[in-house]
């Protein structure tokens, strides 16, 4: 391994992004759902209870891995998504994010309600959002914004189901590509509907929510994760709808809010067209920006150094061959903005990558020095060692293939639990 030579600090924090205020739409006609009584977003922030329980970075509409919806957007469509809570309360709210979107988007309606079995959702669980007390909001271009508190006590590990009506076109849509779980599409407005008979739609992506923030009234809860990075944060390779991913064993070992900033592809130094903005640019909205968190465990930089490894890969850029003094001046910026936010910032080496579309001679090269850098300058407030606990015993370079996912590059289910189990360690 070689070590690092030091380089000077960049005094360059990261700002965490601005929240749209909520704009108010006329108001929906009633209907057998309950609506969340209204609360002042004044009112809101002046609370200082709410915990992020779930997130997911939104990224610009592109061809993902798997087929989506971001590009064609919707129509007079409903959209319900699932998501795991990770934290418990007596009320719920979320974030939607037009991040991407070049025009205003409408929501004419939206409801939250306890998941039941696919599109389904348990009766009497539905609950209408508002949003400065009206039931349709626009969201401004490049903008996001939170609802208003609904009444709807969740336990942690729970999942709720979140349904968006889109009465209007939207044109492109703000979504998070890769989220191993089912996401559902109805033509008309089933936003109500207990049975997910109409969902007749699937695909793997989350379209517009980037929040389930939950609060209890009683407990003031502010030791909350997010686990910010790449796609082995954002657990590519796990199992399909069976909450597998890293963050969600995390929140089972720990028993704390956990919330997962991951972006498969993503970059700590470059914009991507297909994976997101880069880390440091990200960073204030999607790790700074959650509510009741304490650490931010960052895991990234494979793709940095590997994607110049890649051939033939059109979706692998920008690929400009980068050291490890850049990678780690990128590092610094992300630890200068958590701990101006008051937050514990956990490194995490780089997890061995021989024999994946990563791997090169300067790739490899790189990766020691970075882990090298990780592990003995103090930077971090803690690391987490990936790069030793998912290691082949026979070849310390490559991924142990009892945690391999089958590309030499992610692991499978049983490498996100150890990862879960490293990382907890240190926290």
């Amino acid at each position: 391994m070689s070590v690092v030579r030091r380089i000077a600090r960049i005094a360059a924090p990261v700002a965490a992004s601005a929240l749209a205020l909520g704009l108010l739409g006329a108001a929906q006609p009633a209907s057998p759902a309950q609506s969340a009584p209204a609360q002042s977003p004044s009112a809101q922030s002046a609370s200082a209870r709410w915990t992020a329980a779930w997130g997911a970075s939104p990224q610009l509409p592109s061809t993902g891995f798997t087929p989506n919806w971001s590009q064609e957007g919707f129509s007079r469509q409903t959209v319900r998504q699932v998501v795991r809570v990770t934290g418990a309360g007596e009320q719920a709210r979320i974030r939607l994010s037009n991040a991407y979107g070049t025009s205003p988007l409408s929501v004419t309606g939206a409801t939250i309600a306890r998941t039941a079995k696919g599109a389904a959702v348990e009766a009497g669980s539905v609950r209408h959002l508002t949003f400065s007390g009206k039931r349709s909001v626009e969201i401004p271009a490049r903008g996001e914004l939170r609802s208003d508190a609904a009444q709807l006590p969740l336990d942690r590990l729970e999942s709720v189901t979140v349904t968006l009506y889109l009465a209007g076109t939207t044109g492109p849509a703000t979504f998070h590509s890769q989220a191993w779980a089912d996401t559902y599409r109805a033509e008309g407005d089933h936003r109500v509907d207990a049975s997910g008979a109409a969902f007749t739609d699937t695909t793997q992506s989350w379209y517009y929510l980037t929040g389930v923030e939950v609060r209890n009234k009683r407990v003031r809860n502010e030791n909350g994760i997010v686990l910010f990075g790449d796609s082995i944060t954002d657990s590519f390779g796990s199992t399909p709808n069976t909450d597998r991913r890293y963050s969600d064993a995390l929140a089972e070992r720990t028993g704390r809010p956990v919330v997962n900033q991951g972006i498969g592809g993503n970059l700590v130094l470059n914009d991507s067209a297909w994976y997101g903005e880069r880390a440091t640019a990200r960073f204030g909205r999607d790790a700074l920006d959650q509510p009741g968190v304490s650490t931010v465990v960052v895991l990234e930089g494979v793709n940095d150094i590997g994607f110049s490894e890649a051939k033939n890969q059109p979706t692998y850029k920008p690929a400009p061959v980068v050291s490890s003094a850049e990678l780690i001046a990128g590092y610094r910026k992300l630890i200068r903005a958590a701990h101006a936010k008051g937050l514990r910032a956990v490194g995490s080496t780089l997890l061995p990558l021989k024999g994946s579309d990563h791997w090169g001679e300067h790739a490899a090269r790189v990766s020691d020095e970075v882990n090298h850098w990780i592990r003995t300058s103090g930077e971090f407030d803690a690391y987490a060692d990936f790069d030793k606990a998912l290691a082949d015993p026979a070849d310390a370079d490559r991924l142990n293939p009892a945690y391999d996912y089958g590309d030499a590059l992610h692991p499978n289910d049983a490498g996100y639990r150890l990862m879960a189990k490293t990382v907890a360690e240190v926290l």
